[in-house]
């Protein structure tokens, strides 16, 4: 008599779903960014603040430039107006965030996607994809409209060296500025207050650290995110106080991976 060996089913429960992969939560995301009107007038506003406000600027300031009682010199006004472009890439950043929050969408998001750091990932990557190229030819077509003012007079710039890390350079700051925005986004959850505190931040908080003194003012000043990632936008900065560009980029850069690990670490533990 022969015995008969009966399979019992496995008790091992199956592993939960991460989700889907990267690659698809990166299309995700792309299609939300681009599928929103408020994303197109906000790139537009970019380029127009950013290459629009350096040539109007070179070509009022041109002939005072080229005479013998400036004290600027020409590659001080040559990527001037990325300092305005700044306030549309934070807006850009604060709202592909923040605007899920408000319509609730983020938890559908979530829930589609387990693994909350991929959406922060793949969100974070898109923005500072497309802000670093409308940044990029932003300072290009601000740098070639202005340039032509100032080689009128005799005083152009060329695109090397110097000028052409602020091109460069321009993009990466209008990226940073949209990643900044994003982790603070992520951070506050509301679309007003992630603007307001982005803005004060790079625009307002960096030259109110002048008025702290001595050697902990200097430091503030240099410090300041806005005031530690603008210098790679630009040929000469008005303000000799900041750190080299490259340094400074860097300081921007650690502050705002700091923010971001934050806003990992409190995406994965709140409710959405």
């Amino acid at each position: 008599m022969t015995a008969t060996s009966v399979e019992r089913p496995s008790t091992t429960s199956p592993r939960p779903s991460s989700g889907p992969g990267f690659g698809a939560v990166l299309r995700s995301e792309w299609l939300k960014l681009s599928t929103v009107r408020s994303t197109w007038w906000t790139l537009a506003a970019t380029f127009v603040l950013g290459a629009g406000l350096t040539v109007l600027i070179c070509w009022g300031n041109a002939e005072w430039l080229a005479g013998g009682d400036a004290d600027e010199s020409p590659g001080s006004f040559i990527t001037w107006g990325m300092m305005f472009a700044q306030i549309s890439a934070a807006i850009l950043g604060a709202l592909a965030v923040t605007t899920e929050y408000s319509t609730g969408m983020i938890r559908s998001s979530l829930a589609a996607v387990p693994s909350r750091g991929r959406v922060l990932a793949a969100k974070s990557l898109v923005v500072t994809t497309v802000l670093f190229v409308v940044g990029t030819l932003t300072a290009l077509a601000g740098y070639a409209g202005g340039n032509y003012f100032l080689d009128r007079e005799g005083i152009g710039i060329a695109l090397e060296g110097d000028m052409l890390r602020a091109v460069v350079g321009g993009g990466l700051f209008v990226a940073g500025i949209g990643l900044f925005s994003v982790a603070v986004g992520f951070l506050l959850r509301h679309t007003a207050a992630t603007i307001s505190v982005v803005l004060a931040l790079m625009l307002i908080l960096g030259n109110m650290a002048n008025l702290v003194p001595g050697t902990l003012g200097e430091w503030l000043v240099k410090l300041m995110p806005g005031n530690a990632g603008s210098a790679v936008s630009m040929v000469v900065p008005f303000n000799p106080m900041l750190l080299e560009p490259w340094t400074g980029f860097a300081v921007f850069a650690f502050e705002t991976g700091a923010l971001l690990a934050l806003a990992h670490v409190l995406l994965r533990r709140r409710d959405a």
